[in-house]
């Protein structure tokens, strides 16, 4: 991880990030991507910009913006990090972390897609961060190359940047959660495609697919199944009080009925 650096970045830094995040997530051709202005205005203006240098270059970057006033709370607006970037993502949200910190936040707030399971991962057992809310169809139609034809469902991740399992991960130590003995499966994987069980237990395991955004392209029936059944399961759930206690084994939300 010594190898990448992390830096608040400014001017022709920011155009190059803008270059990055097309790059990651290819939006279509005369689709509004991420703008250089918004991220200018960010940057010019206290919020949070920074990038991952490997050897001079860039890899990744971070935008976020302080919310509503009076909240202490910061929206991580976009983070990316190309592939084989050495933890670039993983330092970019420790950087922010501590930046966000100084600064008197309490907390950070983000989106993610429920079904992309290395994100639910990340966000959940590296950084520590809990999941508040499930948004249905959040951004509506996206012009990109890895959510075209998708509804944007997402989760809201919330980061307690003060809580003791936060700063043990910002330490490497992963927030695993304990299955308890009476969790049981409530949505798994049978030959790619979701399958439904019946239990009345308290606490039950939500699987995702391992890949879907191979799925999306090699079967975008399944893919659509996938985002229909966790919808109805955990969706229903969280919006009946339900809580995400964690992510177990890389591949299932661990959730704890009201």
């Amino acid at each position: 991880m010594d190898e990448i650096k992390i830096r608040e970045i400014r001017g022709a830094e920011l155009d190059e990030a803008c270059a990055l995040f097309d790059q990651i997530w290819r939006f279509d051709p005369g689709a509004v991507g991420i703008l250089g202005e918004v991220m200018r205005g960010y940057a010019n203006h206290g919020h949070y910009a920074a990038g991952a240098f490997r050897n001079g270059t860039l890899v990744g970057a971070s935008i976020g913006q302080f919310s509503a006033p009076g909240t202490g709370e910061l929206l991580s607006y976009i983070t990316g990090a190309l592939p084989g970037s050495s933890h670039a993502g993983l330092r970019l949200k420790r950087h922010q972390r501590e930046w966000a910190m100084e600064r008197g936040v309490k907390r950070i707030v983000w989106t993610f897609d429920p079904l992309v399971s290395r994100n639910a991962h990340f966000n959940l057992v590296k950084l520590g961060a809990a999941v508040e809310n499930y948004l249905v169809n959040y951004y509506g139609d996206m012009a990109d190359a890895i959510n075209r034809g998708d509804p944007s469902d997402r989760l809201m991740a919330v980061w307690d940047l003060e809580a003791a399992h936060v700063v043990e991960a910002a330490g490497n130590v992963p927030a695993v959660p304990s299955v308890r003995s009476e969790a049981e499966p409530f949505l798994t994987d049978r030959n790619g495609y979701p399958h439904r069980h019946v239990t009345d237990a308290r606490t039950v395991l939500i699987q995702v697919p391992p890949d879907i955004e191979k799925l999306r392209e090699e079967n975008p029936e399944a893919a659509k199944e996938w985002r229909m059944a966790v919808r109805e399961t955990m969706g229903r759930l969280l919006g009946k009080g339900a809580v995400v206690l964690g992510f177990h084994d890389k591949s299932s939300y661990v959730v704890r009925r009201d």
